[in-house]
Parts: structure tokens; C-alpha cells; sequence
């Protein structure tokens, strides 16, 4: 198969799982045998930009017919069978779609999180969940300032999503939700189900699992208070004052709490701040983990992390809300928390300390749900079943002269 796969990158100086999830499923196509090129722009260049250039990005958001011309005329080009569209903010744009449109080549879409209902794809406001943009206008977003706590910043997110909505659900013809919890969010919403299919990202084998009962609680990604970090922080303290569970916790990543996370760690024993680690680095922190903790207060979408501790055959301590309740079956693979409640998280972590040979079995079955479902081989045939399917979809319209993203949805920009 021929794919052409389209990604913006997120900048590289933080860890962005989405971009890990791109890279894995674009070397798993290739080592199967099939064709895959990349169509990108990443973020790290908008720094050397002039400052003509970096004023005028926001203006891009919403629609960038550069890449419009440009992709459709490498699509006339290489004929691929179908692309396959990651992250279009902020420099592609759904602009791509038009160029689909233009080149009668179908396309799928993951979807990393909510940005098709909500304009900054988090359902999180002020620390706590928030669905008040979900199947309405985005404009209580602009209000709030929900992107980075401007409404200044907003405004391109939320005049993208309102202007690009209809194009979006007519020119994608299967859109990969990454977890049932994220589907059911986005049908509520009225995105159209019979395209929202459930394809979880795969892992691959990490080389190394755990073999003894861990040396090390570990929290592994980006340092920001949609990831609970704060919370972790809070609930730890709690252990701390308790006796701890004889084990330190390990920190890794990087984002906008990290000097309130090295300030919290500094002097502490039982506290180890590492910084950002190395993908071969993150693999030895989990096998070398008790548990992985990630508790975060947003709906995550998935849980990269999660299936990561599975692979190594390590339990985790999870928020009880989003796609952890789905990946984490609690008491059996790791253990569920009350969301937003530090008492909580500070039980769970007590005790899957405390139970080593319990904390084996849950590894074990962590390990046997891993295989089952968020392997490679799953994820290759999932991923292909879903473009076959596409590209069905699209073959059908075309008998029946017709396409779905020639239907009035704007292609006179």
C-alpha cells in the first residue's frame, strides 16, 4: 500500500506523545513493506521565521492555501492510496483536506484529542473538566481564553473549528478515535458515528521488561497541570508525612511546572527530579518501576504511557476517568483514582507498594492485556483494515458520482 502520512510536528524541546505515536506507526508500515512518505511542517521553525512571518501564523491556522496547492500537487503526482492526517495545527491547516479533495485521494484521520469539539483539544478549564463547547459554538472558549490563557490565542483555534467543521466531517471518509471513551464524547457532539471507528495506538516492544518488584514510583511526561502533576505533588507530600512506600518517586519530562517541580524536588530523598529522558532511558525507567503513575485531571484521550508500563509488564495508578478506564482494569492491571483527589491517588500508590506479590500479578496481566491489544502486529492490522476501508468508501462515492468533499463545503477559498 501507498500512504502519504501529514503531520505537524510539535516542538521537539517537550515530549509530545503524538509525535512518538506518528514516528511508530510510520516505521511499522515501512518494516511491513508498504510505501510510506511524510507531508510535514514542524513548529520548531516558526522561531527562525522573520517577524513578518511569526505575526502572520496565527492567520494560517484556520487556513493555509500554500499547502493546499502544494500537497495536492505532490498528491496529482504520486498517486498514493490514501493519507493519512495527524496533527494539522498550526502551519498545515485543514487546508490538507481541500488538497485531498482537489487530488480525489481519501483520507483518514487520527484523532490525538478533542480539538474537533473543543478549540484547544483538552476539555479542561481551570483545572476541571469542561464540555461547554461540546456540540456548540466555540465562542465560550474565546471568552475563557482556554488556549494558553489568551483569548487573543484562542480566536484563530475557535474560527478554525467553527469555519472548517463541515469540511472536516465531509472530507475525511474514517476518522481513528484512539480510545471508545474519546468516541463517545465526539458522536455526543454530532460528528457522524459510522465514520468514528476505535483504533488504539500500538506500542512497540520496549526490549526490556521488569524482572524484579521495582526500584522507583515513576511519572513520566510533560510537566503541565492537565497531567496532574500538581496533584501528584500534593499526594505525595501526603505519603511522605505518612512514612512513604519505601521506594523514591522518579519525575521525568519537561513543561511549564518545571521549576515548580525542581523546587518542590530539591533536598528531598525521597524525590528524584531526571529531567528529560531518551526514548532507550524512558523504556529502562518503567522496567525499573513499581508502579507508573499518571494522574491526570483532563479525559485523556488515550494513555501512551499506560500501555508503556504494559508492555514492560509494570501495573500503573490512573486517573478513574477518559480512556484510563478502559485501558486499566482496576484491581486486575493496575489500580484507578478517584480523579482531581489527592487522598485518593495517595491510597492507590500506598498500596500497590505494599503488596509486592500482588504488584507481580497485576504486571503480569498488564503484560497479557499488552499483547492482546496494543501490540504491533494488532496495531498493523488495525491501521490497515482502516484504509481499506477508506479507500472503499471512497471508490463507492466515486461509482455513484459523487464525493462527499465536493458537497458545499467551501472549496471556493
Amino acid at each position: 500500500m501507498h500512504v502519504l502520512v501529514v503531520h505537524n510536528r510539535y516542538n521537539s524541546a517537550q515530549p509530545s506523545g503524538e509525535n512518538k505515536v506518528v514516528d511508530q506507526e510510520v516505521e511499522l508500515l515501512r518494516a511491513a513493506g508498504h510505501r510510506v512518505e511524510v507531508f510535514e511542517r514542524r513548529s520548531d521553525d516558526i522561531g527562525a521565521r522573520s517577524l513578518l512571518g511569526k505575526v502572520a501564523v496565527p492567520l494560517l491556522v484556520p487556513w493555509n492555501p500554500a499547502v493546499r496547492t502544494e500537497l495536492a500537487a505532490k498528491l496529482r503526482a504520486e498517486r498514493p492510496d490514501v493519507v493519512h492526517v495527524h496533527n494539522v495545527f498550526p502551519l498545515l491547516s485543514p487546508a490538507v483536506l481541500a488538497a485531498c479533495a482537489d487530488a480525489d485521494v481519501p483520507a483518514v484521520a487520527t484523532l490525538h484529542n478533542y480539538t474537533q469539539v473543543c478549540p484547544p483539544g483538552t476539555l479542561q478549564r481551570d483545572g476541571r473538566p469542561c464540555t461547554e463547547c461540546v456540540g456548540s459554538t466555540p465562542l465560550p472558549a474565546v471568552r475563557h481564553g482556554c488556549y494558553r490563557n489568551s483569548r487573543l490565542a484562542t480566536v484563530p483555534l475557535a474560527v478554525s473549528l467553527s469555519v472548517n467543521r463541515r469540511r472536516w466531517w465531509s472530507g475525511v471518509e474514517r476518522f481513528l478515535c484512539i480510545s471508545a471513551a474519546q468516541r463517545d464524547v465526539l458522536v455526543r457532539s454530532g460528528m457522524p458515528a459510522e465514520r468514528l471507528a476505535v483504533k488504539h495506538n500500538f506500542v512497540p516492544e520496549p526490549g526490556s521488561r521488569r524482572t524484579g518488584d521495582g526500584e522507583h514510583v515513576l511519572y513520566l511526561g510533560r510537566l503541565a497541570e492537565a497531567k496532574g502533576v500538581r496533584l501528584l505533588m500534593t499526594a505525595w507530600d501526603e505519603i511522605a508525612a505518612g512514612g512513604g512506600v519505601g521506594v523514591p518517586l522518579v519525575i521525568a519530562g519537561t513543561g511549564p511546572l518545571e521549576p515548580e517541580v525542581t523546587a518542590w524536588a530539591a533536598g528531598r530523598d525521597d524525590v528524584r527530579y531526571v529531567g528529560l529522558l531518551d526514548t532507550a532511558e524512558c523504556r529502562e525507567a518503567i522496567a525499573r518501576s513499581v508502579a507508573v503513575v499518571a494522574p491526570s485531571t483532563w479525559l485523556e484521550a488515550f494513555g501512551l504511557v499506560v500501555v508503556e508500563a504494559m508492555a514492560a509488564g509494570v501495573p500503573t495508578v490512573a486517573a478513574g476517568h477518559g480512556a484510563f478506564v478502559e485501558l486499566v482494569e482496576d484491581g486486575v492491571t493496575g489500580l484507578l483514582h478517584r480523579p482531581g483527589e489527592p487522598g485518593s491517588l495517595a491510597s492507590r500508590i500506598r498500596r500497590i507498594a505494599a503488596e509486592p506479590a500482588r504488584n507481580r500479578e497485576m504486571g503480569q496481566a498488564a503484560r497479557r492485556r499488552y499483547e492482546q491489544g496494543f501490540s504491533p502486529a494488532v496495531g498493523l492490522e488495525r491501521l490497515l483494515e482502516e484504509y481499506r476501508t477508506a479507500i472503499a468508501g471512497r471508490s463507492a462515492l466515486a461509482r455513484g458520482g459523487d464525493t462527499r468533499a465536493s458537497r458545499g463545503d467551501g472549496d471556493s477559498r
